[in-house]
């Protein structure tokens, strides 16, 4: 039997395996607050372990993707989103020669901040919150300092910068945190459009003739079209990028997504109540903030009330949301007892 630990096998298989350009575990900046190494995991595969573990992943299962509380069991939330995310993400960073455990640990981590009912949660918060509100942003404060009763998980600093850069104008150092970019858009691209047809919303003949033919027909064929280039266009050119043509595809397909499901009335009809939901959950916790849990009272004599009340908000499920709303707002009927 070899030596050395597990950790030390995998980095060693690093050096041999993973290109020059790639994040090698044992390179890490590290993290904030320094620990000892662990004999078995790297430290993104500690990454990878952390977040799924955490309390916050598991809501996710709970959490709006796009149709809000939708009737059947196929649609996505944002938990089978990001495993989709996940897996997209991997099999370009392995295709790429990069590291598999750092694309995996940003990607399972990357909509760790995200809102009840979806991105109608999201402009909610965010017209409320005086310095605005991304979930991008809050993901990246969910693991720095809300799990683990205010201590955080303590994340590697490619992994953090992977979470914060995978939407927006910021871009991660790291080839493997840039992956996320892609990964997240060729996901919820198609099954977005793949829900909204399950849902009535759209047709497969409502795409526009010239996306399917140049990215497929299918789901599954336009996703496989998607990936491919990425790796062989970065490939061909040294650095992560899609082809024009297959990138303009890919916009244009984004676009359609946008006009005919995301603006929707039909799909998006109840958005404006949920957002009102919040709205005046948030109005009541700042009026009354004793009334927060206690995970939250810290936050609210360092941070601030609002920012007390936005992170309790954030981190709801769509049913606890509604749950709350009922009983604060909602009349109980009176029985005879």
């Amino acid at each position: 039997m070899s030596e050395l630990c597990g950790r030390e096998r995998t980095e060693r298989a690093e050096e041999l395996l993973l290109l020059p350009w790639a994040c090698k575990s044992k390179d890490s900046k590290g993290r904030k607050r320094p620990e000892g190494e662990c004999s078995v995991r790297t430290c993104f595969q500690r990454d990878v372990d952390r977040i799924v573990h955490s309390r916050a992943f598991r809501r996710l299962k709970r959490k709006t993707q796009v149709f809000l509380q939708p009737e059947g069991d196929h649609y996505r939330t944002r938990l089978t989103h990001t495993l989709e995310v996940t897996r997209i993400a991997r099999t370009i960073a392995r295709n790429l020669g990069l590291n598999e455990d750092l694309t995996e640990a940003a990607a399972l981590g990357h909509d760790l901040g995200h809102t009840p009912f979806g991105h109608a949660g999201e402009r909610a918060l965010n017209r409320i919150m005086p310095d605005g509100f991304s979930h991008n942003v809050q993901s990246l404060r969910v693991v720095d300092k809300l799990e683990k009763e205010g201590d955080g998980l303590n994340l590697t600093y490619e992994v953090r910068r992977g979470i914060l850069c995978h939407t927006g104008g910021d871009k991660a150092e790291t080839l493997e945190g840039q992956i996320l970019w892609f990964a997240d858009r060729i996901a919820y691209i198609n099954h977005d459009i793949e829900d909204a047809m399950r849902g009535g919303i759209i047709y497969p003949m409502d795409i526009p003739i010239q996306l399917r033919e140049q990215l497929g027909y299918k789901k599954s064929q336009r996703i496989d079209t998607l990936v491919r280039d990425v790796i062989e266009t970065s490939r061909k050119e040294g650095r992560l990028c899609q082809s024009r043509e297959v990138g303009e595809a890919m916009q244009e397909l984004r676009s359609f997504l946008f006009a005919m499901v995301y603006h929707n009335p039909q799909a998006k009809g109840e958005e404006g109540k949920a957002e009102a939901m919040l709205h005046r959950l948030f109005e009541w916790y700042l009026k009354d903030p004793d009334q927060l849990p206690a995970d939250f009272q810290d936050i609210r004599y360092e941070e601030g009330a609002e920012r007390a009340v936005c992170d309790y908000i954030a981190g709801m499920t769509d049913a606890y949301a509604i749950e709350k709303y009922e009983e604060l707002f909602i009349p109980r009927a009176w029985a005879v007892k």
